[in-house]
């Protein structure tokens, strides 16, 4: 009886991915210095950084799933402060990119010449590529909020259905990128507008492709039984991410390819 819960509250058992974490952000940083610099064995300090970091991701978010799914440690007040935590992050996050808009709006409006974008710079017509993939976007978070309501009214089918079809789309709009920036007629270090230009957009769809991974994880644990109609945070904080995602492209969007171009 000593050993049973006296509160709804999780105390986690000692791990050693937080520090295992640290020392691979050290080595990744190291690595990625070493490597911009062209130093000895700087692409292997990298990788070897990376590695860990990859290794703490799935083995501290293994045990999470374990605390969750088969311990029964995530109560309601858990889920609460775990919902706290998600809103924090995406908030940290909208953080990071207000410091791109600030850096395109800055130069925009007080351009070196007068003129913006700087002469010579063939943007992007915004209805080409980057409307198809404004439409691709709008369409996953659609397709990830009835994944959702699926759950919640355990139907199961139309949960991964929708699961499914937004990962597709997640994966299309990565491929579409890509494409256009093939076809893009600056490079990043063409100056100021080509930096943001590619930093922006190119840092959304690192998020994108991070969300799709996210979204993936939860497919597979959806087919192997995971998630409940009551508990399934999860899954939950994936599509709170989803969307957060294509809030930023609509932003990127309007402010970069239509009125920055």
């Amino acid at each position: 009886m000593s050993g049973a819960h006296q509160h709804p509250y999780h105390l986690v058992e000692p791990s050693p991915w937080p520090a295992v974490g640290s020392a691979a952000g050290f080595i990744t940083a190291i690595g990625g210095v070493m490597f911009m610099h062209e130093r000895a064995f700087g692409p292997y300090v990298l990788a070897t950084g990376l590695g860990l970091v990859i290794l703490t991701m799935f083995m501290w978010w293994r045990d999470i799933i374990r605390e969750a799914e088969y311990q029964g440690h995530h109560s309601s007040v858990v889920q609460i402060g775990m919902r706290y935590g998600m809103m924090l992050f995406i908030a940290s996050e909208v953080m990071f990119f207000v410091a791109f808009f600030w850096a395109f709006f800055d130069r925009a409006f007080f351009p070196v010449g007068g003129v913006w974008p700087p002469e010579g710079v063939a943007t992007f017509n915004p209805f080409d590529l980057p409307l198809i993939n404004t439409l691709i976007l709008l369409l996953s978070g659609c397709t990830v909020t009835w994944s959702h309501h699926a759950l919640v009214e355990d139907n199961r089918r139309d949960f991964k259905i929708g699961l499914v079809l937004t990962i597709v789309l997640g994966a299309l709009f990565t491929a579409l990128q890509a494409l256009e920036y093939s076809h893009a007629g600056f490079g990043f270090t063409d100056g100021i507008y080509s930096s943001v230009f590619y930093m922006a957009t190119g840092f959304h769809g690192f998020h994108v492709i991070i969300g799709t991974l996210f979204l993936t994880v939860c497919l597979f644990r959806g087919l192997a039984g995971h998630f409940t109609k009551d508990q399934h945070f999860g899954f939950e904080a994936a599509a709170w991410y989803w969307h957060f995602v294509d809030v930023v492209w609509l932003f990127l969007f309007v402010a970069v390819y239509w009125w920055g171009g």
